[in-house]
């Protein structure tokens, strides 16, 4: 019965729109993470930068990628999503493009005797810009074209399509560096989004969504900052949270590194990268079906310590199949805890302010990838790079999601504290 109820919202419970959005975030993922899984091997290999400044430059492009949906979303829903849309993919087009001709024999003599660094911070900037469109489009899309009774599904259905492109992205990243070249891999990920460019003109419909709430301006926008900012509870959690991303961030970082400099320049290491999200494709229905009885802020530590481990492990016997192995620990970790983080925001946000809050929900994967690219960048040069001393490498980031497992169990503490002081007042 559940079954057929299932097939029956999937076939009525959705504007046709719901899947023309979602079948472009797929592509927009495919993109992202092809190229992201090859960018430290690119900077570094193909484009000479050493290892810190080659995680300097990732943590521009990943870090405003994240923070600039914060301003990009007003003004998605000023000018509506398929505007959005349309400026997204025809920005992520050309900026991938311009990344990958710095590495092209045919584009050579123009960047000849020009500072590569700071030509690649600005295009990486200009492409953060139009990838900030994306993700309140999607998801502004997915309320929009869904049913109240459906939506919980729409959202599952979006979450399962990111990491279908999440997975399939650094296959064909890997099949194009193997097979033509690493610089083609950002020819690749144009020719996606000048391909969803086109699908977003022809097929997708603005919808309304019946929603009475005002969009905000941007004098709001920033005002409504200081109220998060203001809110001592809600941004140390975020600051905790941001050490997990850190951890997170080194698997495009420092893994890629490891893998070419210590077991095999041939190895598939864009694939290997990809195995956290292939694992959350194929468990994530059985993980969450064994922790929904579990506290939130209980499963948040606890999918925090399973992925810490990620580390541990590779650090105790670094072979290529314990960082196969590791990888699916840690999406195991992710899985624990991911769902439970946005439930955990809609509880503790002021009446009246879930949905600003839940706004800055991604406030954490900036401020890591910000952080996360110098930090493992400078920790692979220091002790993989320069003194051979490799586990030193995975010890730090074992201690990162140590450190990150214990102050979030404290807090919990404090905040079990505090929440019962205020039932007794």
């Amino acid at each position: 019965m559940q079954l057929r109820q299932t097939l029956t919202d999937f076939k009525n419970g959705f504007h046709r729109t719901f899947w023309v959005a979602n079948g472009m975030e797929l592509f927009e993922r495919l993109a992202y993470y092809g190229q992201a899984t090859v960018l430290s091997i690119y900077l570094r290999d193909h484009l000479h930068f050493n290892e810190i400044e080659s995680g300097e430059i990732s943590s521009v492009f990943g870090g405003l990628m994240w923070l600039f949906p914060i301003v990009a979303g007003t003004l998605a829903d000023k000018f509506g999503f398929k505007k959005a849309f349309s400026t997204a993919f025809s920005i992520l087009a050309v900026g991938y493009f311009l990344i990958g001709s710095t590495g092209m024999e045919a584009f050579k003599t123009i960047y000849n005797g020009l500072p590569m660094f700071w030509v690649l911070i600005a295009i990486f900037i200009f492409t953060a810009i139009g990838g900030s469109f994306v993700k309140p489009s999607v998801l502004g899309s997915v309320a929009a074209t869904s049913k109240p009774e459906t939506k919980s599904l729409g959202y599952a259905v979006y979450y399962w399509l990111v990491n279908i492109g999440g997975a399939l992205g650094p296959a064909i990243a890997f099949f194009i560096r193997d097979k033509i070249g690493i610089e083609y891999v950002y020819l690749v990920s144009a020719l996606s989004c000048t391909a969803m460019f086109f699908v977003n003109a022809a097929l997708y419909k603005n919808v309304e969504s019946g929603d009475t709430a005002v969009v905000e301006s941007l004098g709001t926008k920033f005002r409504n900052l200081v109220v998060v900012l203001s809110n001592a509870r809600f941004m140390v959690f975020l600051l905790i949270f941001s050490l997990y991303w850190i951890m997170f961030w080194q698997i495009f970082i420092v893994v890629p590194f490891y893998i070419t400099d210590y077991i095999s320049k041939d190895a598939p290491f864009e694939i290997i990268q990809s195995i956290g999200a292939w694992g959350i494709i194929v468990l994530q229905l059985v993980v969450n079906r064994l922790t929904k009885h579990i506290p939130t802020r209980t499963a948040i530590v606890i999918g925090f310590a399973v992925s810490s481990l990620t580390w541990l492990l590779i650090a105790l016997h670094p072979s290529l199949w314990i960082i196969i192995a590791s990888m699916v620990v840690w999406s195991i970790g992710e899985m624990t805890q991911a769902p439970r983080y946005y439930e955990y925001i809609s509880d503790i946000a002021p009446k009246g302010q879930q949905g600003l809050f839940q706004g800055y929900a991604f406030l954490p994967v900036a401020i890591a990838w910000m952080v996360g690219g110098p930090f493992g960048g400078w920790l692979y040069a220091t002790f993989a790079h320069g003194a051979s001393n490799p586990e030193v490498v995975w010890y730090s980031i074992f201690a990162v999601g140590v450190a990150a497992t214990l102050l979030m169990a404290v807090y919990n503490k404090f905040v079990s504290v505090y929440d019962s002081r205020q039932k007794l007042a």
